[in-house]
C-alpha cells in the first residue's frame, strides 16, 4: 500500500492544471491563489483540533513558513503569473519540467547525496520524455516570450527546487499537520499581499470556479502535499523529485479525455521515454552519501 503512495501523488498534482483550467476564466490567479490557500488552512486547522497535533518551535515554524513560500507561494504564484503574461502553458511546464534535473544537481552539491549513473541517465531520459510530450502540443504555435513572464516561471522552477531541499533539510520531526499549517500561513499572506498590488478583486461565482476550489483545496493543498511531505521525509529527495516527470505527460492525458485535446505520435513516444526515465531512476542502486 505504501508502495502506492508516489502513484497517488502524481495523480493528484496532475489534475493542479486541469482545476486551474476550469477556474482561471472566473477569477484572477493570485485571487484564486490566495482563497485556495485561506480555505487550505481553515481545513489543516480543523485537522489539528481532530488529531491534536503538536505545534513545532518557533524555529521550525519559521522553516516551515519558508518552504511555504518556495514550495508553495513562489511554485504556483510564478507558474500562474506566467500564464497570465501570456506565456503558453506547456512552454511554462517545459520550463518547470527541469525541476527534477536540478533538484538532483542541488542535492548532490548540497546535500551530498550521491547519485548512480543509472539515475542521471533515467533523469535524462524523463526530460527529454517531458519535452517531446509538450513540443507536441507547440506544433505550429507562434508566441513571444515576455521577459516578467520568464522570470516569473524560473521563480517557479527555482521555488519547487529549493523548496524540496530546504524541506529535507529543515523539516525532519516537524508533525505534517502543523507544519503545513505554517506553510499555508505564508501563503495566504504572500498571495494576499500580491492580490492587492496587482489584482482587481472581480470574481464570477461560476458553478465550474466552486467545484474547481473545492478540488484544489482537498485534492491538492489537502492529500497531494501531505503525501509530498511524506515522501520528502522517507525518501532521497532526487528519487522524490523524478516523480514530477510524470505529471506532465499524466496532464496531457487527462487534458485528452475531458477537452478532447489530441495526441500526437510524438506525445505518445514521449510518454513512454517518460515512464521508461522513472524507472531508471527508482530501480538504479542506492549510492552511499559522502
Amino acid at each position: 500500500m505504501v508502495r502506492l503512495i508516489p502513484f497517488v501523488f502524481v495523480l493528484l498534482w496532475s489534475t493542479g492544471f486541469i482545476g486551474a483550467r476550469y477556474a482561471l476564466p472566473w477569477i484572477e490567479p493570485f485571487n484564486l491563489l490566495f482563497i485556495r490557500m485561506l480555505m487550505t488552512l481553515a481545513v489543516f486547522l480543523l485537522l489539528i483540533v481532530i488529531f491534536r497535533a503538536n505545534w513545532p518551535s518557533r524555529r521550525n515554524a519559521g522553516h516551515q513558513m519558508v518552504v511555504g513560500l518556495l514550495v508553495h507561494a513562489a511554485y504556483l504564484g510564478g507558474v500562474f503569473a506566467a500564464i497570465r503574461w501570456q506565456l503558453p502553458a506547456g512552454v511554462t511546464a517545459l520550463i518547470v519540467g527541469l525541476q527534477p534535473l536540478l533538484t538532483a544537481v542541488m542535492s548532490w552539491y548540497w546535500l551530498h547525496q550521491r547519485l548512480h549513473w543509472q539515475q542521471w541517465l533515467g533523469l535524462a531520459a524523463g526530460l527529454v520524455g517531458v519535452c517531446m510530450v509538450l513540443l507536441s502540443g507547440l506544433q505550429g504555435q507562434q508566441f513571444e516570450v515576455k521577459f516578467v513572464a520568464l522570470i516569473a516561471v524560473l521563480v517557479a522552477l527555482l521555488g519547487i527546487s529549493i523548496g524540496t531541499l530546504y524541506q529535507k533539510r529543515f523539516g525532519a520531526g516537524v508533525d505534517l499537520l502543523t507544519g503545513s499549517f505554517f506553510q499555508y500561513l505564508s501563503t495566504v499572506v504572500s498571495m494576499g499581499i500580491l492580490t492587492w498590488l496587482f489584482e482587481t478583486g472581480e470574481i464570477v461565482w461560476h458553478p465550474e470556479l466552486i467545484g474547481a476550489l473545492l478540488w484544489l483545496v482537498f485534492g491538492l493543498s489537502v492529500g497531494a502535499i501531505l503525501l509530498l511531505m511524506l515522501m520528502i521525509r522517507r525518501g532521497e529527495v532526487s528519487r522524490v523529485a523524478s516523480y514530477f516527470y510524470l505529471v506532465p505527460p499524466l496532464t496531457v492525458l487527462e487534458a485528452w479525455w475531458l477537452f478532447d485535446e489530441q495526441l500526437s505520435w510524438l506525445a505518445l513516444l514521449g510518454i513512454a521515454v517518460t515512464v521508461v526515465g522513472v524507472y531508471k531512476v527508482l530501480r538504479a542502486p542506492a549510492v552511499a552519501t559522502s
